[in-house]
C-alpha cells in the first residue's frame, strides 16, 4: 500500500522522469477515508522511521550525497526533509486540534533543504523522525471521528484540509521519499 489510491506509473522512456519524481505515483486525495484506511495509513506513518533506518544503513557516504534524479535532492537532503516536513505536519495537527479552522504557516521546503545542518549525518533526523512518529501516531490513534474531520486552511490555496486527508497525505509522503532513497540505493 502506498498511503493513497495512487497507481505506480508504467515505466517507459516518456515517463521515466515522472517515475523519478513520483516513484509511488502522485497523491490523489479522496473525499473521505474509512476507519480501516486511516488505520493502515497510521501504520505506514508509524513504520516509516524503521524503514528509513533500514535503507539508510545500507547507503554509503557517496550514496547519501547522490541525487535521485537530475535537479533533485540528495538522499541526505531527503532524509533531513522527512524530519522537517513531518515535524511541520505534527504542528499543523496540533493547531487544528486546538484552534478553530486555523490558517497554518507554510514554509519554504526547498530553503529548508539548504540550511547548514542538512549536510550533517542524517542519523540526527532519523532519530528525530523516530521520536516524532511515536508521539504523532500515539496522537493519531486517539482521535475520534469528529477530530479527524477538523480542518485547517492552507495559506497558499485557501483550501480547508481535514485531518483525515492529512493522515493519507503523510502516509503517501513517507512512501514517496522512501522511493527516492530506494532509487539512490539502486543507482550504479
Amino acid at each position: 500500500m502506498y498511503g493513497t489510491n495512487a497507481k505506480k506509473p508504467k515505466r517507459n522512456s516518456m515517463n521515466d522522469d515522472l517515475h523519478l519524481r513520483y516513484p509511488v505515483g502522485k497523491f490523489s486525495p479522496k473525499e473521505s477515508y474509512s476507519t480501516t484506511e486511516l488505520s493502515q495509513y497510521i501504520d505506514e506513518i508509524e513504520n516509516l522511521p524503521a524503514e528509513v533506518q533500514k535503507i539508510t544503513n545500507a547507503l554509503s557516504t557517496q550514496q547519501l550525497d547522490k541525487t535521485y534524479r537530475d535537479g533533485g535532492w540528495t538522499a541526505r537532503q531527503v532524509l533531513h526533509h522527512l524530519a522537517d516536513s513531518h515535524m511541520n505536519a505534527y504542528v499543523r495537527f496540533k493547531w487544528t486540534l486546538t484552534e478553530e479552522r486555523p490558517m497554518i504557516k507554510a514554509y519554504d521546503e526547498k530553503g529548508w533543504a539548504e540550511t547548514p545542518e542538512t549536510k550533517l549525518d542524517p542519523t540526527l533526523s532519523i532519530q528525530l523522525l523516530n521520536a516524532l512518529h511515536k508521539k504523532w501516531t500515539s496522537l493519531l490513534r486517539r482521535l475520534d471521528a469528529a477530530a479527524l474531520e477538523r480542518k485547517f486552511i492552507h495559506p497558499d490555496t485557501k483550501l480547508e484540509i481535514p485531518l483525515s486527508r492529512m493522515i493519507a497525505t503523510y502516509a503517501w509522503h513517507g512512501q514517496h521519499h522512501l522511493g527516492h532513497i530506494r532509487i539512490v540505493e539502486n543507482k550504479v
